[in-house]
């Protein structure tokens, strides 16, 4: 009986933590691809104001979207590995 107990509370956290870790994999996913759409629209409005920088502002730009989705790249590749190992 006690090990019946254990293994179906062991089932349901694995479905829980699975759900968990999609979940997570969405957040960063959308999280990263807000970050990168943010960076553009700042960029473009600084070059609509400044055009003669529009060459050091897009090299800034690319570093940063590049930053922000090497981080989002990481969470989802954690989360991933969360569902592989549960």
């Amino acid at each position: 009986m006690m090990l019946a107990t254990i293994l179906l509370q062991a089932a349901a956290s694995a479905v829980f933590g699975k759900a968990a870790a999609a979940l997570g994999a969405a957040i960063a996913a959308l999280a990263g691809a807000f970050g990168i759409g943010k960076i553009g629209k700042s960029t473009m409005e600084a070059i609509a104001r400044q055009p003669e920088s529009a060459g050091n502002l897009r090299t800034s730009m690319i570093i940063a979207a590049g930053m922000v989705e090497g981080a989002a790249l990481f969470a989802i590749i954690v989360a991933l590995l969360v569902v592989l190992n549960s």
